[in-house]
């Protein structure tokens, strides 16, 4: 969890060893809109519970459990984002491409489905929706 830009060359780094042969990276960016926002998408505030860094260690935790020869960084951002900001950054190296994209994609299914974080949508004539991440 960061309220600071989110670096991937440092998620790259914490995945990378010598026997990397393959990582796979998502980043999820802040749009312009939203299926369920009424006009154009400003920006998003991001607010977390305080035990959102702990829950995201543990996501990360279990998915590298579940899965043999993988290696995970993911950070979430918090606070005011603008359309273009990186909400979301996730790798997942492996040994081998397909390991690292299964990987990638389930982290970032988890992170969606249960770290306890809500955005407030803001839209271009000045009104809001919340929308509960987990």
């Amino acid at each position: 969890m960061s309220e600071e830009p989110l670096d991937l060359a440092a998620h790259l780094a914490a995945v990378s060893t010598s026997a990397t042969g393959a990582v796979a990276t998502f980043t999820g960016q802040v749009r312009d809109h939203s299926p369920d926002a009424a006009g154009p998408v400003v920006r998003l505030e991001y607010s977390a519970h305080p035990d959102a860094a702990q829950a995201l260690a543990q996501i990360a935790a279990e998915v590298v459990a579940a899965h043999d020869d993988v290696r995970v960084a993911v950070s979430h951002r918090t606070g005011v984002l603008d359309v273009g900001d990186v909400a979301i950054l996730a790798c997942a190296a492996s040994s081998h491409r397909d390991l690292a994209f299964t990987v990638c994609r389930e982290l970032v299914e988890q992170v969606k489905a249960r770290l306890p974080v809500w955005k407030k949508q803001v839209l271009d004539d000045g009104s809001h929706t919340w929308v509960g991440s987990a």
